[in-house]
């Protein structure tokens, strides 16, 4: 268990603008400070409404300590509840999706129905309330398509976000696709690390090829690229298209459109899109849509294809990092795609990512780790990040 007068005294001394002190990025303690105060008090990106095309389709995931069973009902409703049984405990669903009737404890086989409700629990005594042993709900916000759940009440407002983000998301039809694949991969590194190089290109141009052919690597702040004659010319025909361009930002979200590289269609190893259209437009130049929220997640949405990166901690030195890549619903593979083309460009680069971010944890693991300083600019992005783990760490210490 965490030390509070501990926790408030790294927080102190902790430099706006520079890294965390070294144990907020190694601690035992610090992680599961981490698991209740932030992430039990964030929104988690959890996945897709498409994944839960039909009755009784359900997603299990586990962050930290938090396990998630997200579930929908036979009138379609889609809900989250803990994934704990309620009679002594044990986790329901392992990890993973498919489809059930009813949602059965291996253990003793107590079932509840898909709205969480128990209804069988043999050999109990005679009088068990069954209405006061429903499985324990989660909060479930649906956006454009996507799933959000939060593990407690004490998690933000989420309808600055939705009103926001809705607009942009709308024209891509989210709900109308469908994962072509999701890929796993286990990451020796503290998850702050982890979303530390996911929140910054300022080792793009270096360390990502593949992806600088299509993406413009170096940005300028608020997702500027530097040909300032390319970037106005997009922003017009955005303009003439009626898609925003943004960026909109809240204390734990971000989102904005930006230009691809001159003639470029997609985010693939050559710039060509992939996939029959998401969005139903005969320009080319649409560029990419991204958008990231904290603790733990970002998202890019092109006109042939979305991409969901997300990262799960498991300890306080390794992240699960869980990848989705969404198709039109349409979309046959081996006919309008190949899958290994689709997935090439984001595997590749994330793998230089897990290298990046392990590197990281070895060098901060080390007596002569002090926090630096980041690049104004260039680390837009990761300030904002830090900015907003401080202020949440602070804030849910202080509400103790």
């Amino acid at each position: 268990m965490y030390d509070r007068r501990r926790v408030l005294d790294l927080l102190t001394v902790s430099k706006p603008g520079h890294t965390l002190p070294q144990p907020f990025y190694t601690d035992p303690d610090l992680y599961d400070f981490d698991m209740s105060a932030v992430f039990g008090r964030s929104w988690l990106m959890l996945g897709f409404e498409s994944e839960l095309a039909d009755p009784g389709s359900y997603l299990a995931t586990t962050i930290g300590p938090h396990l998630i069973l997200v579930v929908r009902g036979r009138e379609g409703a889609i809900r989250g509840f803990h994934n704990i049984c309620r009679h002594r405990g044990s986790q329901i669903c392992v990890e993973g999706s498919g489809r059930l009737s009813r949602i059965v404890c291996p253990y003793h086989k107590w079932t509840y129905d898909l709205d969480g409700r128990l209804v069988g629990a043999a050999r109990m005594p005679h009088g068990l309330n069954f209405e006061e042993h429903a499985l324990v709900p989660i909060q479930i916000e649906l956006l454009e398509g996507c799933i959000y759940g939060a593990v407690s009440a004490a998690a933000p407002d989420f309808r600055p976000f939705r009103d926001a983000a809705a607009p942009f998301l709308r024209p891509y039809h989210l709900a109308d696709t469908k994962v072509a694949h999701q890929s796993v991969l286990t990451e020796k590194a503290n998850w702050k690390l982890v979303m530390e190089n996911a929140r910054e290109c300022y080792h793009c141009s270096a360390w990502h090829p593949e992806l600088r052919v299509s993406f413009p690597v170096v940005f300028g702040t608020r997702l500027t690229v530097t040909d300032a004659a390319h970037g106005a010319a997009f922003t017009a025909t955005m303009a003439e298209l009626g898609l925003p361009v943004g960026p909109a930002a809240g204390p734990w979200w971000h989102i904005g459109r930006y230009p691809l590289n001159v003639g470029m269609e997609s985010l693939s190893m050559d710039g060509r899109a992939m996939t029959p259209r998401l969005l139903q437009c005969e320009e080319k130049a649409i560029g990419g849509l991204r958008w990231a929220t904290e603790p733990n997640a970002f998202c890019h949405v092109l006109t042939d294809y979305a991409f969901m990166f997300a990262a799960y901690p498991i300890g306080p030195q390794e992240t699960r990092v869980v990848s989705k890549w969404l198709v039109p619903r349409q979309a046959r593979e081996g006919v309008d795609y190949a899958l290994d083309e689709l997935t090439e460009l984001w595997s590749k680069t994330n793998l230089q990512d897990r290298d990046l971010a392990e590197n990281n944890q070895r060098g901060i693991n080390g007596l002569g780790y002090r926090p630096g300083p980041y690049a104004t600019e260039a680390e837009e992005l990761v300030i904002r990040f830090n900015d907003w783990y401080r202020a949440t760490a602070r804030e849910a210490v202080e509400a103790e």
